[in-house]
């Protein structure tokens, strides 16, 4: 079994999860046999580590890790390669695949300027 873990940096505001919520839903609303779950960085739970062990105690063998970054600052960069390398030592028998983060990603991009075009128009 295969899962994917949205991995955001998390905030004291509860309403500041919901965007990457709704994309697990949205996720499970495409394709329903999916496994996807939610982690974070700080001060939101889960963490990555629990959802990890959640996953594996499942029965998943393979774990896709999608940044949910539109930025590539220090903790995409250098904090969560560390943290996903803790993981594949403390779960050998389990394939990471660490994505790039989303806000590198071209469509991403493209999307993010049809928003914000109309705004630049006058």
């Amino acid at each position: 079994m295969q899962a994917t873990i949205l991995f955001g940096h998390g905030s004291r505001d509860p309403v500041w999860r919901v965007p990457i919520d709704t994309v697990a839903q949205r996720m499970l609303a495409i394709q329903p046999q999916c496994c996807v779950r939610c982690a974070f960085l700080e001060i939101t739970a889960p963490d990555l580590a629990s959802t990890t062990a959640e996953l594996v105690a499942l029965g998943v063998q393979g774990i896709t890790i999608v940044p949910m970054f539109l930025g590539v600052g220090r903790h995409a960069r250098e904090d969560l390669p560390v943290l996903v390398e803790q993981l594949q030592r403390d779960y050998p028998q389990v394939g990471f695949v660490l994505q790039p983060s989303v806000g590198e990603d071209a469509r991403v991009v493209e999307l993010l300027a049809q928003i914000a075009l109309p705004a630049a128009t006058f």
